[in-house]
């Protein structure tokens, strides 16, 4: 019989070793963790892909237990097989995946197939990513520590107009706007311009050296201790890390973020048949900011304002007239002389500002705890039946959170200036609040969440003359997780039925079932089956095939299953009728005799049912010239059937009325979805002597079709029935209205349009631009993601590079940076504006104080294609020589290097940078130690 070659359905060889790992090692070497058992990785069958991260992590150092998965895993990009959140368990309980360090982690697993999840009921529907941790050895006493400081970098911040760029635009709106009156003087702009006195004429700068840093640092620290004997094995993992912040003036400079952690696993053999294990972890989450709102600010609080005093961060003192006691008066009891040489600044509208606040407003700080436990047994009972045996596991997570703040209240203050001297002085001030401060802390937005989780199966487990192989398994399983101030918990609960047989590892059949329970439909329709069925065949393994020498291993599956799920049904009783007792108010009679009325709000619907995700796919793996080249792939089509809409067109209008406010109409299953696609990873990897490279390349490719929506349309092109389920609808776009005839002569959205406002499309012809002229524009999400994962070995040294790319999908720039109109922050967009003179090359339209109902609404002349490659990771590892080590304390010492978030390849690549109202993009460069002893 031909040998059988490892089949890695992770996207990448080179995963399995901390080098290139040859393809052509046998299957029975490797485990991958799937629903409630392990199975060896030459059994899987479709669907499923897995990353062992503790040997990723030896090149591939990073801080999320989820960075560059989508460079190593075909079919994941932040979502599987795009259909939305996965559920993420950590050691098979449901947790946060941002809450476990990839330090911790052992192999991730990644569920994408109908019968690859259905075991986990209702839940698992969206697919599953199982994060599994370390466990002991029987090695005995191995530590290894970790360090690494991290440089993070912004990339870009947002270019906004300085004020005397912004003032003499602002007058152009005005005009645009046949407002002739100026907001700001020739003398004003002149000044503006000058910038000879910054305290009188301010430019706001929220991006100056003078209130950020140019980078930040993150330090942390992990150690890890892991042993063990025949009857208990052990791993421990502590690590603590800092982060500061680029702000760098008033309570800024103290920003920080630090977490300590601490994990223990214990596995324990009580005697031949029985064994058990318990898994605990604690963190301590502090995140201390600033009361300021700084980033959010930065993208509102323009460089100035009209009117003769506008807003300046900072009064000097020693500008203000020695003979005004009143203005003294302020200055001795103020309780925030910045630098002993500024008072706070603010005026009426800005009375608090970010800046004041950064000063003195004060500090928040959001604190988080979670500790997580959770044990397991195992019973062999053999005794009683050959291969069988039983396993239980029990769960116990609590969560708390709240912030903590010392909140004060402070005055600001406005000057007014005047020069009858010759020079400019503070003639007098005007105060707006007052200050007042507290040392005591309030408590606030308390958060507490507990999650309880059990799971227990028998499963049998037999070989019969070295050729038949069986496999049952009979699962409860279910969990709840309480939140404070939440009435209904978030459960799942389900029984499961799993029975699979292979010939001799070549011929395979799987039937799995899930029984499922949902309070959130009516008594009578709360429960469900949910079956799967798979076949697969190593077609390589038939004798007529014995001869090809290149062929190492070739495997074909193919799936079909559906599954009952309540995740997509939003809220509870949503089959219930809703009515209100404080309806709408009827009258009669001169007297004034009133009753308020009792209305429905919502009609009842007793049969709503199940959505159902119905699924055939197809997989293929195979390996080629002994491990030169490996490739998998899977073809998935996925029917999201029944999903819950208000029967708007299946019942008549009246249903539902405007006056009095009332209706009468249900939610019914009815809206169907399509998701079609197919995911690969193809996979290279070659050692000649002391050198070695390895390349995978991973991607998906899937489109979304609305097979059917409840709706009733005029025109076609509105209906969102044979839609892609992400279509980005808007106005088409025809330019710019050259002059008052083209206004007078074309449609418009209102008679408030004007020469430089955006033309559109009348689709309908009835002379009215309104949402009836909405057309498909193209797609949200990209069709299709890609991966790209690079390892080049050289002795001791290794280079590890990730990619990731997407393409197809389109965005639309409508952030305050874009979308500039009545008083918004002027970014340097807006230098393309449309005027008289610019009319044959304007890029942006006209400038207006008013409103953006005009121009800034979604069309094509806002949207932009998203596509981009992303160069994720670079590292450069040196391990120093073994030998150096030969019984020395000190077992092994390895350096390393990085970048993350390197370079963003797009034509747009500016806007996918650009962080607006928002701290900034950074590049992340780390230098790194582990010492293992």
């Amino acid at each position: 019989m031909k040998q059988i070659y490892k089949i890695v359905t992770i996207g990448a060889f080179a995963l399995l070793s901390a080098g290139i790992s040859k393809a052509d090692e046998l299957l029975d070497s490797t485990k991958v963790h799937v629903a409630f058992r392990t199975v060896e990785d030459m059994n899987l069958l479709g669907g499923v892909s897995a990353v062992d991260v503790e040997k990723l992590m030896e090149k591939d150092y990073s801080t999320y237990s989820l960075s560059d998965m989508q460079a190593l895993v075909g079919g994941y990009n932040g979502q599987l097989w795009n259909q939305g959140n996965a559920l993420v368990l950590v050691d098979g309980v449901p947790r946060e995946a941002t809450n476990i360090l990839p330090s911790e982690i052992a192999q991730i697993t990644f569920l994408k197939s109908a019968q690859a999840v259905v075991l986990y009921g209702s839940r698992g529907a969206h697919g599953v990513i199982l994060i599994t941790t370390k466990r002991g050895n029987e090695k005995g006493l191995q530590v290894s520590v970790r360090g690494n400081a991290q440089l993070y970098v912004p990339k870009s911040y947002p270019k906004y107009l300085g004020s005397a760029e912004y003032a003499t635009l602002y007058n152009e709106a005005l005009v645009n706007d046949g407002i002739e009156i100026p907001a700001f003087s020739q003398e004003d702009i002149y000044n503006y311009s000058a910038g000879t006195n910054p305290f009188r004429y301010p430019d706001i700068n929220f991006f100056s050296d003078e209130y950020l840093k140019k980078n930040y640092m993150r330090y942390d620290a992990t150690a890890e201790f892991r042993g063990g004997g025949k009857y208990a094995r052990y791993y421990a993992n502590v690590g603590l890390y800092n982060n500061s912040d680029l702000i760098k003036f008033g309570e800024g400079k103290d920003n920080h973020t630090t977490r300590l952690h601490v994990r223990g696993n214990i596995d324990l053999k009580l005697n031949d048949w029985i064994s058990g294990w318990v898994n605990t972890s604690a963190s301590f989450y502090d995140d201390r900011k600033d009361r300021s709102n700084f980033w959010a600010e930065s993208a509102v609080l323009r460089p100035t304002n009209p009117g003769a005093d506008p807003l300046v961060p900072l009064i000097p003192i020693s500008a203000i007239d020695p003979s005004d006691q009143s203005a003294w008066a302020y200055i001795n009891n103020s309780n925030y002389i910045v630098d002993g040489k500024y008072l706070l600044g603010g005026t009426q509208q800005y009375a608090t500002n970010p800046f004041a606040g950064m000063y003195a407003a004060g500090h928040n700080t959001y604190t988080s705890r979670q500790f997580q436990f959770d044990l397991g047994l195992d019973i062999d009972l053999a005794r009683v039946l050959p291969g069988l045996s039983f396993r239980a596991q029990y769960a116990v997570d609590y969560a708390t959170s709240y912030n903590t703040a010392i909140i004060n209240d402070y005055a600001t203050y406005r000057a007014t200036w005047d020069n009858a001297l010759g020079y400019d002085m503070i003639s007098g001030i005007t105060k707006y609040n007052l200050d007042k401060s507290t040392a005591t802390q309030t408590v606030s937005d308390s958060k507490d969440i507990q999650t309880i989780a059990f799971n227990a199966s028998f499963n049998y487990n037999r070989t019969f003359g070295d050729a038949h192989n069986f496999h049952a398994m009979l699962l409860a399983n279910g969990y709840q997780v309480s939140t404070s101030g939440e009435y209904h918990r978030v459960s799942n609960a389900n029984l499961g039925l799993n029975l699979e047989y292979d010939y001799m590892n070549k011929y395979y059949a799987q039937l799995s079932g899930a029984a499922i329970h949902s309070a959130k439909l009516a008594p009578g329709h709360r429960n469900a089956f949910s079956p799967t069925a798979t076949l697969g065949w190593r077609i390589s393994q038939e004798d007529w095939l014995s001869d090809v020498d290149w062929l190492n291993d070739l495997k074909l599956t193919a799936s079909y299953g559906v599954i009952n799920q309540d995740i997509d049904i939003e809220k509870y009783y949503m089959y219930a009728d809703i009515f209100t007792s404080t309806g709408t108010w009827w009258g009669w009679s001169e007297t004034n005799n009133s009753m308020q009325t009792t209305d429905s709000q919502r009609g009842g619907n007793p049969d709503l049912g199940f959505v159902k995700r119905k699924e055939f796919n197809a997989g293929l793996n195979t390996v080629l010239f002994n491990g030169l080249i490996g490739i998998n792939a899977n073809f998935f089509n996925i029917d999201t059937n029944d999903q819950l809409t208000i029967a708007s067109s299946t019942y008549p209008n009246y249903f539902q009325t405007y006056w009095p406010v009332s209706d009468l109409r249900p939610y019914i299953n009815y809206n169907n979805q399509r998701r079609t696609g197919f995911d690969f990873g193809v996979n290279i990897a070659k050692e000649v002597g002391d050198f070695g490279l390895g390349l995978g390349v991973n991607g998906m490719y899937n489109k979304t079709k609305n097979l059917r929506i409840n709706e009733t349309v005029e025109y076609d092109w509105l209906r969102q029935t044979g839609a892609a389920v992400d279509a980005l609808r808007g106005y088409e776009c025809l330019g710019f209205f050259a002059d008052e005839n083209d206004v007078a002569t074309s449609a418009k959205i209102n008679n408030n349009t004007r020469p430089g406002d955006l033309k559109y499309k009348d689709q309908n012809g009835d002379g009215v631009i309104d949402s009836k002229d909405q057309v498909v524009l193209g797609k949200w999400g990209a069709p299709f993601c890609m991966g790209v994962n690079f390892t080049a070995k050289w002795k001791n040294f290794t280079l590890f590079v990730a990619g990731t790319g997407s393409f197809g999908g389109m965005g639309v720039k409508n952030d305050t940076y874009n979308w500039v109109y009545g008083d918004r922050k002027y970014s340097e967009v807006v230098r393309g504006r449309w005027t008289p003179e610019t009319a044959a090359t304007a890029t942006y339209p006209r400038l207006t104080t008013q409103g953006g109902e005009l121009n800034f609404v979604t069309s094509d002349f806002w949207t932009f294609s998203t596509d981009a490659f992303y160069l994720d990771k670079v590292q450069l590892t040196y391990d120093l020589p073994s030998s150096l080590f030969r019984d020395k304390f000190v077992k092994g010492l390895q350096v390393y290097v990085n970048g993350n978030s390197l370079a963003t390849i797009s034509k747009e690549r500016k806007q996918l940078e650009r962080a607006v109202g928002a701290a900034p993009q950074c590049r992340v460069y780390t230098l790194g130690v582990k010492v293992d002893f």
